[in-house]
């Protein structure tokens, strides 16, 4: 029985189909094999490798970067994690220590938690911290005082507020630990995007089997800011370059409980401070510093060397007069003069000051003939320096030119009066180095003052180095009863250019605030309003 021709047609149809359609998936496959075939380049393989083995040396390159990459994350992680159970376990012994101190005994056994639930109360208590922080919710504040500035950052660069006077609105991070703390900070973030937890609701991939990882090179910026009883707050932004997406890690890094280092009692009665002052002319500011140093050291404290180092023959009687006359009305002895004819040399004269003293050890203060210190910075003195362990570096309160800061006033007021720590009467100069307390053994042990050094500055900075170079720690603080007077300075010819530049960088942030000195610079302009309003009243009244 022979089939309709319909049907053979049809028949004839579908095989024709099917062939077309096998060719089609061949011709698919073979470009998609082509298409994922590794890139070769001019001479159709890899250097040293013929070209049929270019796809699995190729591979093999592949795989060794990634796991050279892995490696080196994996290393960087172990070194995280052992810092971490190192802090850990010190936080779960301080608690358990302070558990058993506050459990009661019963027949010689305490009742108290495992170590594991000792780290489960531990991060409770931080977990608690970022609760209490102002990190997934704001807070009330009574003001716009109240409120706690971010500061942000780059990859290189830091933006800052509180810039001081030396300070710059953009810098890199000078300190190691700031740079460390940053490092750690993105590192951290890079950790939670490429190793993502369930919890954070990331797709392990994105449609096509891979996932993009993220390199400290995708990192584009980060704020941070501290609330001192609770920790900081990190927000980290990443993005690749080709993507228009941004990944956003905040982190918290809690402070834990208050933990006791030492305890101890320092007893400063017996301690003697040797203050060494080196002059040169200025006889009339020495007139005022002895006059300071008979209210505070000699009424006050009682218990201090005076060591004048003078340079030069011109003024040196008046110096020696000034001195002994206190000494005759005070009944006091304990006071040294030493005179160089030679040049002045502030690090020459303080050096040649704690070399000439020949009871043992003694605690020096390094003082100018323009400072005003308080007996309230003397014990200040003696508690922040130790010999062998401590350093003392205040930061001294520079008071502007009087003239200016009270031009509004017939005279300004006496110099008591003028011991105040406000924005348009003075600042912080933290750019000073010239004052401090140190031991005697400490200051001949790190070698002194570079001799090398002559006239305005750097000797002071130089000294700083040594001690920081070293193993004592250097107490750096503003204190309040240490001020520096207002005197018009003089920058010599001879000064070589850094020197030079420090001195007329100090003269001009010793004159005024910014205020003042915009109204002096504006002074023309706001004359000229005076008179125009004067003007107008009179045409009023007259009209």
């Amino acid at each position: 029985m022979r089939m309709p021709r319909r049907g053979l047609v049809i028949q004839a149809r579908t095989r024709w189909l099917l062939v077309g359609l096998a060719l089609l998936f061949s011709l698919v496959l073979l470009m998609y094999l082509l298409e994922c075939a590794p890139q070769s380049d001019g001479n159709g393989s890899l250097p040293g490798v013929v070209g049929e083995n270019m796809g699995k040396e190729y591979y093999q390159a592949l795989l060794q970067e990634q796991e050279e990459h892995y490696q080196n994350r994996a290393t960087s992680l172990k070194r995280q994690i052992a810092q971490l159970k190192q802090e850990l376990q010190e936080m779960s012994d301080k608690l358990k220590s302070l558990q058993e101190k506050k459990t009661p005994r019963v027949n010689g056994m305490n009742y108290q938690g495992t170590k594991e639930q000792a780290s489960n109360d531990l991060l409770e208590f931080l977990h608690s911290q970022i609760d209490k922080a102002e990190v997934s919710m704001g807070a009330k504040l009574p003001s716009e005082y109240g409120v706690i500035p971010f500061e942000s950052f780059t990859s290189m660069k830091v933006f800052q507020l509180e810039m001081g006077l030396t300070r710059h609105p953009e810098e890199k991070p000078v300190r190691k630990d700031k740079r460390d703390e940053l490092v750690e900070v993105i590192e951290a973030g890079l950790e939670v995007i490429n190793n993502p937890d369930e919890e954070d609701g990331q797709d392990e991939d994105d449609g096509i089997g891979e996932r993009h990882l993220y390199s400290e090179n995708d990192f584009i910026e980060g704020y941070y800011r501290t609330e001192r009883d609770k920790g900081t707050q990190y927000e980290l932004f990443y993005k690749k370059m080709d993507g228009m997406e941004y990944r956003h890690v905040t982190l918290f890094r809690p402070f834990g409980p208050l933990m006791k280092v030492k305890s101890e009692t320092v007893d400063i009665s017996r301690s003697i401070i040797n203050i060494i002052v080196p002059l040169a002319g200025r006889t009339e500011a020495f007139a005022q510093f002895m006059q300071n140093f008979r209210d505070v050291c000699i009424h006050q404290d009682k218990r201090v060397h005076l060591t004048v180092v003078y340079f030069g023959q011109n003024g040196l009687s008046e110096v020696r007069s000034i001195v002994e006359s206190v000494a005759r009305e005070t009944n006091f002895h304990n006071y040294t003069i030493i005179s160089l004819n030679e040049e002045f040399n502030r690090g020459r004269g303080l050096d040649m000051g704690a070399r000439a003293w020949e009871k043992g050890e003694v605690l020096m203060f390094f003082c100018d003939v323009d400072v005003y210190f308080t007996a309230e910075f003397l014990n200040s003195c003696r508690l922040n320096a130790e010999p062998g362990k401590k350093v003392f570096y205040p930061v001294v309160f520079s008071l502007y030119n009087p003239a200016i800061v009270y031009a509004n006033q017939e005279m300004p007021p006496p110099v008591e009066q003028q011991l105040v720590h406000k924005k348009d009467s003075g600042f912080w100069r933290d750019f000073g180095f010239g004052m401090t307390c140190q031991y005697r053994t400490d200051f001949l042990t790190v070698g002194g003052f570079d001799l090398e050094v002559k006239g305005w500055g750097v000797e002071d900075v130089h000294l700083y180095r040594k001690y920081l170079h070293g193993d004592l720690i250097v107490i750096r603080t503003p204190v309040p009863g240490l001020f520096h007077l207002w005197h018009e300075k003089h920058c010599a010819d001879e000064l070589t250019p850094e020197q030079y530049r420090m001195c007329i960088q100090s003269k001009a942030m010793n004159e005024a605030s910014h205020s003042h000195l915009g109204m002096l610079v504006f002074r023309e302009e706001i004359e000229t309003h005076l008179r125009k309003q004067a003007y107008r009243t009179n045409s009023e009244a007259v009209g």
